[in-house]
């Protein structure tokens, strides 16, 4: 029985790892696919600014960063930088089921990035000075894009905590 019983803490502790594993590739693919949104939202001029304004453009004055390469390599390091806003909400958020809470995170991310960041970012304008179209779209990307990573790493969480349940009831019928 105490076989078992290590098999299941094992199982139990490669779960957890797993499940945070998981957060970090839902981060990753949450940055690919917002980012991308972004750079399509630029391209059809939704929004002046684009993710290649804030993460290459900013620091680095070569021509390429202008073309569709400077667009992939910023929607590569952005999906790089999701992986930690990922971990930020799992470590903190992950045990909340509602999906304003995501919303609240991208809120918050939107504020974080475009206010105290902002000064990091020479070639980007202060919000004041930004159009009311950048304005709203950007905030519904950043809501968009907190919801997408607060539901997915809160429903992995909960899925996980059911299943690990489950399993505990399972083997507690089996030791009776």
């Amino acid at each position: 029985m105490s076989g078992k019983r290590k098999e299941l803490e094992q199982n139990k502790q490669e779960e957890s790892m797993t499940l945070l594993g998981r957060s970090l590739l839902t981060g990753f693919i949450g940055g690919l696919f917002w980012s991308s949104l972004g750079v399509f939202l630029h391209l059809f001029n939704f929004t002046e600014i684009s993710p290649s304004s804030f993460v290459l453009r900013s620091w680095v004055r070569a021509g390429w960063t202008d073309g569709w390469l400077g667009d992939v390599v910023s929607i590569l390091i952005i999906g790089g930088l999701s992986v930690l806003v990922a971990l930020i909400y799992y470590a903190l958020l992950k045990k909340n089921r509602s999906i304003l809470v995501g919303l609240l995170y991208g809120l918050v991310l939107w504020a974080i990035v475009y206010y105290v960041f902002q000064p990091m970012f020479p070639n980007i304008p202060n919000v004041t000075e930004l159009d009311r179209n950048t304005i709203v779209t950007t905030i519904c990307l950043f809501i968009l894009y907190g919801i997408f990573i607060g539901y997915s790493i809160s429903y992995d969480y909960h899925d996980t905590v059911i299943k690990e349940n489950k399993a505990k009831q399972e083997e507690e019928e089996e030791a009776k």
